[in-house]
């Protein structure tokens, strides 16, 4: 083990134990570190970012709040990731969930097994919203300005055979939605696959869950979103798809 890191850390959460911050001659002796080692590792970690220097007292900077929400962005992530596992089985499909973020669509964590394998991505989801559920199923929760903006920089493509083939006929679609119903569509993202989605209330972010199967198996689809809209219902209060998404 090395020790100076082992020091440096100690000097941490030393610093991290007052939230008005303490001088080095307490941070030393709370880690049990002789002055001179204490004042060493404190530049150090001043000039790193990781503990400031205010009115003569140390405490905690940027770089560390930078760890601290990585963890805990790393932990929700494990969450999400985890109430997928669990629709996943419920519903025997994969699972995705993704939002609408700064003009462009996110996929946030997908759930899939051997048994319930998920679509491949060959083309990039972001552009190709118009031609797969789960970018219908956003672009319908946005206003008309924003869509706009996004067929400005995602134009409307055929992706295959049956995909919208333009703008207006989107425009259509997207406008006769309804919330109470699911989004789905048939081959026209990728071949030999239909897909269904379904909005998630997450403040004011568009979010939506979706499920994908093989067109053998399109006459399930239907149960299977329904299925998948009852575990959600049953599961909001647990799943954390609202937090820092």
């Amino acid at each position: 083990m090395i020790g100076s890191v082992r020091r440096a850390l100690r000097l941490l959460e030393a610093a991290g134990s007052h939230d008005g911050g303490a001088p080095a001659k307490q941070l030393a002796r709370e880690a049990g570190l002789p002055l001179s080692t204490a004042y060493h590792l404190l530049r150090t970690l001043t000039h790193e970012g990781y503990l400031r220097r205010e009115a003569g007292v140390f405490v905690l900077g940027a770089a560390a709040g930078r760890l601290v929400g990585g963890g805990l962005q790393q932990k929700r992530r494990g969450m999400i990731l985890d109430s997928l596992a669990r629709l996943r089985d419920a519903v025997g499909a994969p699972v995705y969930f993704a939002v609408y973020r700064e003009g462009e669509i996110e996929v946030l964590g997908v759930s899939a097994s051997e048994a319930a394998p998920a679509c491949e991505e060959w083309a990039d989801f972001r552009e190709t919203a118009h031609a797969h559920a789960v970018g219908q199923c956003l672009l319908g929760q946005l206003d008309e300005k924003t869509r706009r903006d996004h067929y400005e920089r995602h134009p409307v493509e055929a992706v295959t055979p049956y995909t919208v083939r333009d703008l207006r006929s989107l425009e259509r679609r997207i406008c006769s939605l309804e919330r109470t119903r699911p989004v789905t569509e048939r081959q026209e993202y990728a071949l030999g696959t239909v897909c269904a989605a379904i909005p998630v209330a997450t403040g004011d972010t568009a979010a939506t869950l979706a499920i994908s199967l093989p067109l053998h198996q399109e006459d399930r689809l239907l149960t299977a979103i329904d299925q998948l809209r009852i575990e959600v219902d049953t599961l909001l209060n647990t799943l954390p798809l609202s937090i820092s998404i």
